[in-house]
């Protein structure tokens, strides 16, 4: 072959080249960019690779090589990102970040050729090689990277951020000593740092944020592990009231029973075995009937269990409840939230020493079909708060707060922990 048809053949496979890694670069950022694979969105992802081909090589044919080079951010990585926030729907710091991310993973292709390039002596060798690797690297990418890549910048903005920091630098690197200057082949010392320093600060900037996050996941996940805890102990507790319940209503039905036995004894006599009998009877139909506080069944078994607690702890609890038979709030919910509430006041006021002092206030009423919730305790020690909620500094606590707050919050509520006067103050609108 002789020179001049060697040149021919190195610049039609040089603009096989570029056609490639212009649909590599699309193909990649769309990738990135999370892009449901539709065959709509694929059939639209195709023509967009034709005209961007086309649009390249109308400008190359129009205004050479070096300067389509210079304006290809304007003429292919811009009208990109335009595309993919305003047709896609996708977020514009997304789209961005894929783009650059496209453009950066277009360089191991080219590492791949200018390798083959420099051992074979060949510039077909280079484009050869490139084309090659440029379907290699989009297979590892989909299948390895791609995912992964999507679900970090969706985390949140800062993530994002943070993620396309390094193709950003790379980007404006790679523009500002190779296409726009030839600053970089010349060897200027601090061009040839740049990306290094740039790397090394990116993974140390990784290395705290990243042990930052698995920090964070890592106590919300022993926040929810606790949640769920006090979620099951509620399940438990309301099953146990229940069953309480449940026994009220068969001692009520062996009623007949007690009477007939009351009758003999009465018919001989037996007046102080008549009187032993009726305290018996009475100290168990106190133990296990609940105390009735409001037409509502869930919240009337709640309350009996912790007015017991609260007498037990010498501690007295005022009641004013006025709630319908129905709320819209699941039995096991209620039961969360008022459980939590009651045990944390009988848990601050149960330490005052002077037992005159200790009080829970509790009020509870139905307001425009809203629930309302006011509870006043006196406490012991000053209570700390951190984002509006009461924090303890004993290990394993302080999450009855959070899960009463979630329940709220759950159902748009709203509610607010502060202290007035000496009393400790918990209110809430669901």
């Amino acid at each position: 072959m002789d020179g001049c048809a060697l040149n021919i053949v190195v610049t039609v496979i040089g603009l096989l080249r570029f056609g490639f890694s212009l649909v590599f670069g699309i193909a990649v950022s769309v990738l990135f960019a999370g892009i449901e694979p539709t065959r709509k969105n694929r059939l639209v992802a195709g023509l967009l690779c034709v005209i961007f081909l086309f649009v390249q090589t109308a400008s190359w044919w129009i205004l050479g090589l070096d300067l389509t080079s210079k304006l290809y951010p304007l003429i292919i990585h811009l009208p990109l990102i335009f595309i993919f926030s305003l047709y896609y729907k996708r977020p514009w710091l997304i789209s961005a970040v894929s783009v650059l991310s496209g453009y950066l993973c277009c360089q191991a292709p080219r590492w791949v050729g200018l390798l083959a390039g420099a051992a074979l002596g060949s510039g077909i060798a280079d484009h050869v090689f490139y084309i090659a690797a440029v379907f290699l690297f989009y297979y590892f990418l989909k299948r390895y990277v791609a995912g992964s890549v999507r679900q970090l910048m969706e985390v949140s903005t800062k993530s994002c951020l943070f993620l396309g920091g390094v193709p950003l630098f790379y980007y404006m690197f790679d523009y500002a000593t190779t296409i726009y200057t030839d600053v970089l082949y010349r060897g200027a010392k601090w061009a040839v740092q740049f990306m290094p320093s740039t790397i090394s600060v990116f993974y140390f900037a990784f290395v705290i944020l990243y042990y930052a996050e698995t920090q964070k996941q890592a106590t919300l996940q022993r926040e929810r592990d606790m949640l769920d805890a006090q979620f099951r102990l509620a399940q438990t507790e309301f099953a146990s009231l229940r069953q309480l319940q449940q026994n009220a209503a068969s001692y009520r039905h062996d009623m007949r029973h007690h009477f007939a036995l009351l009758q003999g004894l009465a018919s001989k006599g037996h007046l102080e075995e008549i009187k032993e009998y009726l305290r018996t009877a009475q100290s168990d139909m106190d133990a296990i009937t609940p105390m009735r506080f409001c037409e509502n069944e869930t919240v009337n078994l709640i309350l009996s269990a912790f007015a017991a607690k609260a007498k037990k702890s010498g501690i007295l609890l005022t009641i004013e409840a006025k709630l319908p038979d129905s709320l819209p709030f699941s039995d096991t919910e209620l039961c969360s939230l008022l459980s939590n509430a009651l045990e944390n006041a009988i848990q601050a006021s149960e330490p005052i020493p002077d037992s005159n002092k200790r009080s829970i206030r509790l009020r509870l009423y139905s307001k425009n079909t809203k629930l309302c919730v006011d509870i006043r305790n006196s406490y012991h020690t000053e209570p700390l708060f951190h984002k509006g909620l009461p924090v303890t500094k004993k290990q394993g606590h302080g999450f009855g707060t959070k899960s009463m707050a979630h329940i709220v919050e759950k159902h748009g509520g709203v509610y607010q922990f502060s202290v007035k006067d000496g009393l400790f103050i918990f209110q809430a609108t669901i």
